[in-house]
């Protein structure tokens, strides 16, 4: 079985940290982490499988990209790329702002977002498997 990569995207550093060892700890990921969306952008050639990505990014550098700016380019570059939205606001203007940009899904940095992460990413390769075998009975 091939490693998920999975690319992940924070400008906190103790935040982004913790998810990569919780990943690691939890499946077989090839993980790769950036503190921007411009970092992530100009490594979209390895093809990850997916992006959990910050909603603000602008921690660091206040002239960076936001995270809806750099899913904007993810999506222009490869909108099959399923990008998980991850933001400290619980707010449901954010959430919806989020998906109307093609987010797959909006997660709340909170005690239990890892663990909703985790479930958002096998429900992408459950969906993932049964397109592969509708499309395999439909060319039949």
């Amino acid at each position: 079985m091939n490693k998920i990569k999975l690319f992940l995207v924070d400008d906190d550093a103790l935040f982004l940290k913790n998810l990569e060892i919780e990943f690691m700890d939890s499946a077989d990921f090839e993980i790769k982490t950036f503190p921007l969306g411009e970092l992530c952008i100009s490594n979209l050639s390895e093809n990850p499988d997916v992006i959990i990505l910050d909603y603000h990014l602008d921690g660091i550098n206040k002239g960076a990209m936001t995270g809806l700016e750099t899913m904007d380019k993810i999506k222009a570059i490869n909108p099959d790329i399923p990008v998980v939205m991850l933001s400290s606001q619980d707010k449901i203007e954010v959430a919806i702002n989020c998906m109307h940009h093609r987010a797959y899904d909006y997660v709340v940095k909170s005690e239990t977002a890892f663990v909703r992460l985790q479930s958002i990413i096998t429900k992408i390769f459950k969906y993932r498997k049964m397109e592969k075998e509708l499309n395999w009975y439909m060319s039949r």
